[in-house]
């Protein structure tokens, strides 16, 4: 057994699965216990605020280590280490804030090492699959791939809920240290797996070569409004499901991110069918296009039912954008290697957090009139239609420019 897991890149493939489930877990995990550690250590709300940035600030930091220093180090040891320290982080939940002396403190040091694990994840799986020599078409490989997060956020956010309710919300404790056995697991996993560099060493683009290439910054601008379409709409995902369901806020709280990501994940599922036979770039211009349909639906439908069909249209519109971008880059620059994968995921991070300081700082000019803020938000698929024709006429140009030289 041992020896296939050694030599099958199925179970590489596996091993990637996993390691986006726990970047899933990294990230919903928090939030769900939010009001858990207000009760418990009489947190304010703008330390409870402050966990949530730290985290991403962290993830951001490590896409800039990853990009720089992720071919050095090597693959395999960098994702086994980000594994062992969210493990690190989800055990020490249950225990550093009541052991320091300061419990805001020990919360933080844990939320340090769980951003590691995550932002490593991040980096480094996308690359780790595109690097597999495997017979599957790449774009189907990696919009499958990217569908296990949309996955482990909706397992999580149940799982959890459920897991509180019967056991009773002072069992956190136990859960965090449960949850703690995923990447211990895949920790162990990921050691056995095959594993390649994308390029080989010394071969891949730096990251001033990046810089300095214009297709690189379409890639980016491509990126950071992917990131900024999704996260625009999907934060206000509850508020949707708690106005169209008239449900409780914690029943808005669990409905309306799971609807968003399960149509996020279904979208991603259905173009690994179709990878391959149809154009990835018309299928994102066709992708964007519906998601401001969705963001139109959102802002004006009559009732509120509909505003949240909208919302989880959106999530389905949004599936294929930040994995074709990946996927596309890898295509048209070969040799951008790790450290392009780690810098788009960079601009992703900075649209998911653009995209929602833009909606709100627009609602709260028009007098918090959220309608607002998400109808300026339809700016962003816009600006994705803008970037992948310009994409296209690059494209067209290379290849008129073969046919003369010919």
């Amino acid at each position: 057994m041992f020896a296939n897991v050694r030599k099958s890149y199925k179970h590489t493939i596996y091993a990637a699965y996993l390691s986006y489930i726990m970047q899933a877990l990294i990230n919903n995990l928090p939030p769900l216990l939010f009001l858990i550690f207000r009760d418990t250590f009489g947190f304010s709300l703008q330390q409870i605020t402050l966990i949530s940035t730290i985290n991403f600030a962290i993830q951001l930091l490590v896409d800039i280590f990853g990009a720089k220093y992720a071919d050095r180090i090597g693959y395999r040891t960098l994702i086994v280490g980000g594994h062992v320290a969210s493990t690190i982080g989800l055990v020490g939940l249950a225990f550093l804030p009541f052991i320091l002396p300061n419990a805001y403190a020990g919360l933080l040091i844990c939320v340090f090492f769980n951003a590691i694990g995550g932002g490593i994840s991040e980096v480094l799986v996308s690359p780790i699959v595109e690097a597999c020599p495997t017979d599957k078409n790449k774009q189907a490989a990696m919009s499958l791939l990217h569908s296990f997060y949309c996955w482990g956020c909706v397992a999580v956010v149940l799982l959890t809920t459920v897991f509180l309710k019967v056991f009773g919300k002072e069992s956190w404790r136990v859960l965090t240290c449960l949850w703690a056995l995923l990447p211990l697991f895949n920790a162990g996993y990921l050691m056995l797996v095959p594993i390649n560099n994308l390029v080989e060493e010394g071969s891949g683009m730096t990251i001033g070569a990046l810089f300095r290439s214009g297709m690189f910054w379409i890639f980016a601008l491509l990126m950071v409004m992917a990131g900024a379409s999704e996260l625009a709409m999907a934060q206000w995902a509850s508020a949707f499901a708690e106005g169209g369901l008239k449900v409780s806020k914690t029943m808005g709280d669990i409905l309306g991110p799971c609807f968003f990501a399960v149509t996020m994940g279904i979208a991603r599922v259905v173009f690994a069918k179709l990878a391959g036979k149809i154009d990835l770039m018309k299928y994102m211009i066709g992708c964007a296009a519906l998601c401001i349909l969705a963001y139109m639906i959102a802002v004006f439908a009559p009732w509120p039912v509909v505003s949240l069909l909208g919302c989880g249209l959106c999530g389905f519109s949004v599936g294929v954008m930040w994995p074709g971008v990946f996927s596309t880059a890898q295509q048209r620059m070969p040799l951008g290697g790790t450290a392009m994968f780690a810098l788009l995921a960079l601009f992703g991070d900075l649209g998911c957090s653009s995209g929602p300081t833009l909606v709100g700082m627009v609602s709260s000019a028009a007098g918090d009139n959220l309608k607002a803020g998400l109808l300026a938000a339809a700016c962003f698929p816009a600006i994705l239609i803008a970037g992948v024709l310009m994409l296209m006429k690059q494209k067209e140009n290379k290849a008129r420019s073969k046919t003369k030289s010919s």
